[in-house]
C-alpha cells in the first residue's frame, strides 16, 4: 500500500477533504469540534489501516467513538474525585459546627 493503492491516512484525508463544504456551513463554534473529531480518527489510523476495511469511514467512526469513550472516562473520573473532595468537606463543615455548638456551652 502506498505506491498504487492509497493507504488508510489517504483515504481518511480524503474523507475529511469531502466533508469540507460541510465542516465550512457549520457554525464557527463547531468548526473545531469537527477537526477534532479528525483527528481522533488520524490516532487510530494505524489500526484503522490494519483493518483495510472496503469503507474507510466505519473505523473512522469507531475510532472517534473510542476517544469519545476515552473523554467520558476521565470526566467520570474527575467528577467522582469532585464529588468525593466536596463530600468531605461537607463533613468537616458539619464537624467543625458541631463541635462549635458544643463547645461554647460548656
Amino acid at each position: 500500500m502506498g505506491r498504487t493503492n492509497p493507504t488508510y491516512r489517504d483515504a481518511l484525508r480524503a474523507i475529511e477533504e469531502r466533508w469540507g463544504e460541510f465542516r465550512r456551513a457549520l457554525r464557527r463554534r463547531d468548526q473545531p469540534r469537527f477537526d477534532r473529531l479528525f483527528e481522533y480518527a488520524r490516532g487510530h489510523a494505524d489500526a484503522s489501516g490494519l483493518l483495510n476495511h472496503q469503507n474507510p469511514l466505519l473505523p473512522a467512526l469507531l475510532s472517534i467513538d473510542l476517544e469519545q469513550e476515552n473523554r467520558l472516562d476521565d470526566h467520570e473520573e474527575r467528577l467522582s474525585e469532585l464529588e468525593q473532595r466536596l463530600s468531605e468537606t461537607v463533613v468537616e463543615q458539619q464537624q467543625s459546627s458541631a463541635e462549635g455548638n458544643t463547645g461554647g456551652s460548656e
